[in-house]
């Protein structure tokens, strides 16, 4: 595994943060593509496929493979690299994508490893690899919603991710279950064992707005949560947005409120 770039960091802001990072001579991080906010004279900036990590060899051959893993993820097949190119330190930001936290976590401190959500991926020292975590379970392939692809995130430097809304970090003893709506999840340790769950009430899940199905996640382990998934935000502005925008459905019409029951789109 190469050697992550120890970068230096500092997070700004309550509700709308972002995250500053301050890269000594030589030293680069990656992040997602349109996440950057600032940076100082000498830092240059680079578009690869991929996450940069420069663990996939064989040329081009190895960048497009490790392309092909973000692009099942859902997300871009780019990612950009910031290079300090000076002789001094310089400082460049990256802004949350929506009102929520940023969370910075040291891979090397929690075994190397960490599963996230697969647009909660903001930014990392270059060297951190971003990968693609299946859930091989069944339920969760049928109805794990955001779920089913993660992101596996690997290596021993510095790397960010955001929660929407406000974050809970809970740490799982061996065997303790959380029920948990599957947007919520930001991230967790791959020792977490991860399923989707039927709710088992059908009247429940028709008039209660969670959905059909709900994500479990079983100990030991540390799992971040968040209390404001993008799907959730985006789908209560739709709701609210004139009726051209929701496709002429009328607000609580039971048609509109069916719609969302596999996924919990109404909660």
């Amino acid at each position: 595994m190469p050697a992550m770039h120890e970068i230096d960091y500092k997070i700004i802001g309550e509700d709308m943060q972002f995250v500053e990072v301050e890269l000594d001579p030589g030293e680069a991080t990656v992040a997602e593509a349109g996440a950057m906010m600032y940076m100082e004279d000498g830092i240059e900036m680079e578009t690869i496929f991929g996450d940069g990590s420069q663990q996939q060899g064989g040329g081009f051959l190895g960048a497009l493979m490790g392309a092909g893993k973000r692009l099942l993820t859902g997300e871009s097949l780019f990612m950009t690299v910031f290079f300090n190119r000076a002789n001094g330190k310089r400082k460049l930001a990256f802004g949350a994508p929506y009102p929520g936290k940023i969370v910075a976590v040291h891979l090397a401190e929690i075994g190397g490893e960490l599963i996230a959500q697969r647009d909660s991926f903001l930014a990392a020292a270059k060297g951190v690899s971003i990968g693609i975590a299946f859930q091989r379970r069944l339920g969760v392939g049928l109805f794990g919603g955001e779920g089913f692809i993660m992101e596996r995130l690997q290596g021993d430097g510095w790397l960010f991710v955001h929660a929407g809304g406000t974050l809970l970090q809970r740490e799982l003893k061996p065997g303790e279950t959380l029920r948990i709506d599957t947007g919520c999840i930001v991230a967790f340790q791959p020792s977490v064992s991860y399923d989707i769950q039927y709710v088992g009430k059908i009247k429940s899940a028709l008039f209660g707005g969670e959905g059909l199905f709900f994500a479990t996640l079983r100990g030991p382990g540390h799992v971040w949560l968040q209390s404001l998934p993008l799907s959730r935000m985006a789908n209560r502005i739709i709701a609210a947005a004139p009726g051209a925008l929701r496709g002429g459905r009328e607000e609580g019409s039971i048609l509109g409120g069916l719609g969302g029951i596999l996924d919990g789109d109404n909660s």
